[in-house]
């Protein structure tokens, strides 16, 4: 099987599990995406690391543009947009989503891909021993902004949709959980939109990226994923209103360890 055939079939299988946990969690997928398709592309292009990384989390956000799309679209039907978490959120996101993809794309990609590794396993950890409490104060305008800028730069930096981080500080600062996870689902679209046009631009002038890219951005496997997520982001959304995902997350956390190792003792 050619090289190509083969990153966009594995990335349709992809595209089933990283859909299902935009549903359920809010979360775009990233988390999955950024080592699975960057052991791919050394695997099966034999590119290098420094080429990789910033392929892989470019990749990752243009996925979650429609991910994202499909999941918040769910999540509007159910009810769980707040508009007013979304608008101050929103704005935060875009300008920390640009910040974070230009730093992204003017790092080595062994720096970053052990950064990438690091904040896994901050996420991870967080997933597991997080905080059940809430704070005293709600989510004010200037809480919401700081929250979404923070979320915006990290995300773009791990082509990550946010939700991971988003739905906890939202939920510390008394949002309710449901709509939490739909204004995560949201953000998730802008992080994406405004993250993916960033590597774009930054990588129109790199000489060495292969076939079928747009900058930073490989196309068979955005197309991939995407063939298949679209669909399983639905299913995942109204799944996670009949279950406890608190077990699902534990689980999600673990696996999370395991890949950061992995990428830290290295990809190649």
């Amino acid at each position: 099987m050619e090289p190509v055939t083969l990153i966009f079939v594995s990335c349709l299988g992809l595209g089933i599990v990283v859909g299902l946990l935009a549903g359920l969690l809010g979360i775009g997928g990233g988390l999955i995406i950024v080592p699975a398709l960057s052991y791919l592309l050394v695997h099966g292009l034999h590119l290098d690391t420094e080429l990789v990384m910033p392929m892989a989390v470019a990749t990752s956000l243009s996925t979650i543009i429609f991910t994202g799309s499909s999941s918040a679209l769910a999540h509007y039907r159910l009810g769980n947009i707040n508009r007013y978490l979304v608008l101050w959120c929103g704005v935060g996101i875009a300008v920390g989503a640009v910040v974070g993809a230009q730093v992204a794309s003017g790092i080595s990609g062994h720096t970053l891909k052990n950064v990438f590794a690091v904040l896994v396993m901050l996420i991870a950890l967080q997933m597991v021993f997080g905080r059940s409490g809430t704070s005293s104060r709600p989510a004010s305008k200037p809480i919401l902004l700081g929250i979404g800028t923070g979320t915006g730069v990290v995300s773009a930096l791990m082509g990550i949709g946010g939700g991971a981080l988003l739905v906890p500080a939202l939920v510390w600062f008394q949002v309710n959980i449901r709509q939490a996870i739909g204004c995560a689902a949201v953000s998730g679209l802008v992080i994406a939109l405004f993250g993916t046009a960033s590597f774009v631009l930054a990588g129109l002038q790199e000489t060495s990226l292969p076939p079928a890219a747009i900058g930073y951005v490989y196309l068979p496997a955005t197309l991939g994923i995407v063939t298949t997520s679209v669909f399983t982001a639905g299913f995942g959304a109204r799944l996670g209103q009949k279950i406890d995902t608190g077990i699902l997350k534990k689980l999600l956390a673990v696996l999370l360890v395991l890949v950061s190792i992995r990428m830290i003792a290295g990809i190649e």
